[in-house]
């Protein structure tokens, strides 16, 4: 069975405004590429794609999109990310599952790793990224996506999408 989560996945040119921000970073760290670059709703772990499928479909109807907006920079241990605004997030990442796992939902975009032992590495991108903002754009469907290890890193494709469609 495949790892699953749900997930906002940003537009291309809110993509593109993140990169701008970034550069071309090149100091150690291990960088999520754009194609990975996503708002984790809620992890599910190894599950049946159908079944998860099923059971989000039903937590999901009948929910409008959500605004999201993307800002500053800050870490967890070994994490580089992204905060993510939006007044409707949390609620819509609660109906997705987010409430079950132990820890509290922090709604952000992994930029890249590092060591936990390195913290340092990080405080150039905190403080480069201390006054991004991306433009706000309105998330108009949550994406099931699975993960599979590979070599490079996990890969992540869309298993299934759900439109969230009350205005």
């Amino acid at each position: 069975m495949p790892v699953l989560f749900s997930a906002l996945l940003p537009p291309d040119d809110v993509v593109g405004e993140i990169a701008a921000a970034l550069g071309g970073p090149d100091d150690g760290l291990r960088w999520e590429p754009p194609e990975r670059w996503h708002v984790t709703l809620a992890y599910y772990g190894q599950d049946d794609v159908g079944t998860r499928t099923a059971w989000l479909g039903e937590r999901l109807a009948g929910r409008g999109g959500v605004d999201v907006r993307l800002e500053k920079a800050a870490t967890f241990p070994g994490v580089l990310w992204l905060t993510v605004a939006g007044p409707e997030l949390t609620p819509l990442a609660h109906a997705a599952g987010a409430g079950a796992e132990p820890r509290p939902y922090r709604a952000h975009l992994t930029l890249a790793r590092f060591p936990r032992e390195e913290p340092g590495l990080a405080a150039r991108w905190t403080s480069q990224l201390a006054g991004f903002t991306s433009r706000r754009w309105r998330a108009t469907e949550v994406a099931l996506m699975t993960s599979e290890r590979e070599p490079g890193g996990p890969r992540y494709r869309v298993a299934r999408v759900f439109a969230l469609d009350r205005a």
